[in-house]
Formats: structure tokens, sequence, C-alpha cells
């Protein structure tokens, strides 16, 4: 019922900047949180960093200071600017959106998560 685009990803030198943005579409009440994952290679995913309607931000402890997530609620979408991109950042990453569902005539609303399919960074030099 929601659909998530991810765009943004690519080759990028050390030192560098990317902009990830993803853009949330479909039935749905609200949007509540809008994050970003990341999962490299042999790795588990792990929280980049999140924001709230509200817009408070929460980060990684590795990207703090280099990442900054940004949101716009009247267009359901979320941005990711990374700066001083490391070799370490390299792996995909994954939007992330907990959202309340459309109430129906005999159906409630209710908390759901949807995932995007994942943009690959890859921070070489």
């Amino acid at each position: 019922q929601v659909q998530l685009v991810e765009s943004g990803g690519g080759l990028v030198q050390p030192g560098g900047s990317l902009r990830l943005s993803c853009a949330a579409s479909g039935t749905f009440f609200s949007i509540n949180d809008m994050g970003w994952y990341r999962q490299a290679p042999g790795t588990e995913r792990e929280l980049v960093a999140v924001i709230s309607r509200g817009g408070i931000t929460n980060y990684a402890d590795s990207v703090k200071g280099r990442f900054t997530i940004s949101r716009d609620t009247a267009k359901n979408t979320v941005s990711l600017q990374m700066n001083s991109l490391k070799p370490e950042d390299t792996a995909v990453y994954y939007c992330n959106v907990k959202y309340t569902t459309a109430r129906g005539a005999y159906v409630p609303s209710y908390l759901a998560v949807v995932w995007g399919q994942g943009t690959l960074v890859t921070v070489s030099s």
C-alpha cells in the first residue's frame, strides 16, 4: 500500500559527498518516522539516521558530524546528505518508513513499516 523510491547512490571518492533521497507514495493516514539504514557485505543492517515527523533526529556515532538527515513532511520525502565519505561508508543504503495506515469503515488504523529496495553507495579511489 506504501511504496518507497530511493535515489542518489553511486560511486564517490573518499572525502566526497552524496545525497540520498527517498519518496513515499501510496495510501496511508500519516508518516511517523523516516530513516536510513545500511548494510555492508558480511555485516548486519545498522541504523544510520532517523527523523521523526516533528523533526527530531538521531544518528549513528560513526556518521555524526558528517551526515545530515532531513525531511519534507508535506511531500513525504526524506534525504540523507553524506559528506566526508569514508571507504567504510560503502554499503547498500535502505530507506525505512514507519507509518499509520488509512482507516476503513470496518478496519481500524494501525502502525506499519515499509522498506526501500536499497541503493548502493561505494566510496573508493
